[in-house]
């Protein structure tokens, strides 16, 4: 009976040591995970804000390099455009020297046209002028003092080399008038061909008239196709 109750102290003691190991041995066993959990946290939580460093760094050296090719570009339009300015300036500074020298080289000619001309008016001067003839501006000018018709008038013209007179300016309307002293005389128009159609007798047409008619003439009667007056310009 004795040894009975020895034999359950001691295997009831041995099953306490057995079970405690095994409590210990799980404590540990859970206390290594939970270890290694906790680590495995921590290296997560680590390596997130390297991730996340990284991506930063990338948007980071893509908005420098967009810079960079931002402020190329602009360089390269500024210099287009300078280069562009100087071209235009260039040919702007070429363009105005050639005008200058045009407008030069047109005042020389209009200097030399017109001392050719006082040349040539100098040399008709002094060449012996038929007598009755009278020289103005290149042209000679004959006052007849015989009373004739004008067709008559144009013929005997004609014969001498010239025709009656073709007043075309200002100027030579005030020269006849000044040489004719306001004396009636022919002139080269008439309406022969077409009634009311004057022309010259160089076959132009008259197409403004250059003086006032103070003897109502050129007047187109039925019975006088020709033109007789002292010429006045209407101012």
């Amino acid at each position: 009976m004795s040894d009975d109750i020895y034999d359950n102290v001691i295997g009831t003691e041995f099953e306490r040591m057995i079970k405690d190991r095994v409590d210990i041995t799980v404590v540990n066993y859970e206390s290594v995970d939970c270890v290694r959990d906790c680590d495995f946290r921590r290296q997560t939580k680590t390596l997130q804000p390297l991730q996340q460093t990284g991506s930063d760094s990338v948007k980071t050296r893509i908005s420098r390099a967009a810079v960079v090719c931002l402020v190329l570009l602009c360089v390269l339009l500024l210099t287009a455009v300078i280069v562009l300015c100087v071209h235009i300036h260039t040919k702007n500074t070429n363009y105005t020297e050639k005008i200058h020298q045009l407008l030069t080289n047109n005042t020389n000619l209009t200097e030399e046209r017109d001392e050719l001309i006082k040349k040539i008016r100098n040399v008709l001067n002094q060449l012996s002028i038929p007598d009755g003839w009278i020289y103005y501006q290149s042209s000679f000018y004959y006052m007849s003092n015989e009373t004739r018709n004008w067709t008559e008038s144009s013929k005997d013209c004609q014969k001498r080399g010239a025709d009656l007179i073709i007043i075309n300016t200002r100027e030579e309307n005030d020269f006849v008038k000044k040489i004719t002293a306001k004396r009636e005389f022919w002139i080269g128009l008439t309406d022969s061909e077409v009634e009311g159609t004057w022309k010259w007798v160089d076959g132009s047409t008259l197409t403004y008239e250059f003086w006032e008619r103070e003897t109502n003439e050129p007047n187109g009667g039925t019975l006088e196709n020709v033109s007789v007056t002292y010429v006045t310009l209407v101012p």
